[in-house]
């Protein structure tokens, strides 16, 4: 039995982890600066604190055998909070690990640090070009993983693509609120680009192969998301169809609706982030063949699978959240903005 510390722990990956963890015999620890307000909560040690607060790191690294480092300011927050969360509190864990002699680091990147990509499937060597302060930040956080490695420190890296299922709301969210209220959806473009998602739990299961195989071989990069994936409005039509009011996926000109988000995100009215507008209408998947080969990983879930298992956790726990005020992580509602009006014509 080892015991492992998720920075970030209360968030959407974090207690999907932890319940991963749990049901293989594992302690947890979550450092977090949000409330652990889950059923598991007596079943961990909750450490409430900020992943840039050093002497807070120091503490929540006593005996510890791996850490998840999931925590992270999202593309919604303020600049400032993305640069000093994101590169600042993760070189605090980084050090702080390799200080307290940690056995491996486990880094959550993201597939936004290819930026918009002329090609794909995306590889693990292929160029990387963070879009947004978001985006350079993921970047230059990988930067200092390298920078680890070289010291010593094992730090597996993953950039996972969006992943989804119990506990996540987000953007997805609003999909989800749409199609409950018998409405139905725009993408922009054709709809017809392939764009790859992944569940949780597969996401889960991969992190958990990188703290169990050989260091030198989880000490590497690796890709993640769903095997079986077709386009947005293939995949995206699954959650409508179970909503059962006969609506439909709807494209829309992808040209003039990217500069008119591009206006309202300066206005600070859109409910997405650039790199999620940039990227929506272009094909976005990435190969998985390296962790496949090294890490053993093997996706359950395909991209339908993962959005109805989301919905339905959606349709189950609205009561719940809904009660809840809205915000910029992926466990609350996100605000419509300017998209509540455009729901009223569909």
């Amino acid at each position: 039995m080892s015991t492992y510390l998720i920075t970030g722990g209360a968030g959407f990956l974090g207690i999907n982890m932890t319940r991963y963890l749990l049901d293989r015999g594992h302690k947890v620890v979550s450092l977090d600066i949000a409330d652990f307000d889950y059923p598991e909560k007596d079943r961990i040690t909750e450490i409430k604190g900020d992943i840039r607060d050093r002497a807070m790191v120091d503490r929540s690294m006593q005996g510890i055998d791996f850490v998840i480092h999931t925590a992270a300011a999202l593309p919604l927050y303020k600049k400032e909070d993305i640069y000093s969360t994101d590169l600042d509190g993760t070189r605090n864990v980084l050090q702080s690990a390799f200080d307290n002699h940690i056995q491996r680091v486990i880094h959550i990147s993201s597939t936004a640090v290819y930026g918009v990509p002329d090609h794909h499937p995306l590889v693990e060597d292929d160029k990387l070009y963070g879009v947004g302060d978001y985006g350079i930040c993921k970047v230059k956080a990988e930067e200092i993983c390298v920078e680890f490695r070289k010291k010593g420190l094992c730090v597996p890296i993953f950039r996972p693509k969006s992943f989804i299922g119990p506990e996540r709301l987000g953007v997805f969210g609003v999909f989800y609120d749409w199609a409950k209220d018998g409405k139905g959806f725009p993408v922009l473009g054709s709809g017809n680009n392939k764009y790859q998602l992944m569940d949780v739990e597969d996401f889960c299961a991969a992190i958990y192969l990188s703290s169990t195989i050989d260091a030198a071989k989880a000490n590497d990069t690796f890709n993640v998301g769903a095997k079986s994936f077709t386009t947005i409005k293939e995949d995206y039509q699954v959650v409508l169809d179970r909503a059962g009011f006969g609506k439909k996926i709807t494209g829309v000109p992808a040209g003039a609706a990217i500069w008119i988000l591009r206006i309202l995100n300066k206005l600070n009215i859109s409910p997405l982030y650039p790199w999620v507008y940039e990227t929506a209408s272009k094909d976005s998947f990435v190969s998985i063949e390296k962790a496949e080969k090294v890490l053993g990983y093997a996706p359950k879930f395909s991209n339908k699978d993962a959005l109805l298992r989301n919905y339905e956790w959606y349709i189950a726990n609205m009561e719940k959240f809904q009660k809840t005020s809205t915000g910029i992580s992926h466990r609350v509602p996100w605000k419509q903005g300017a998209l509540g009006i455009v729901k009223k014509f569909f």
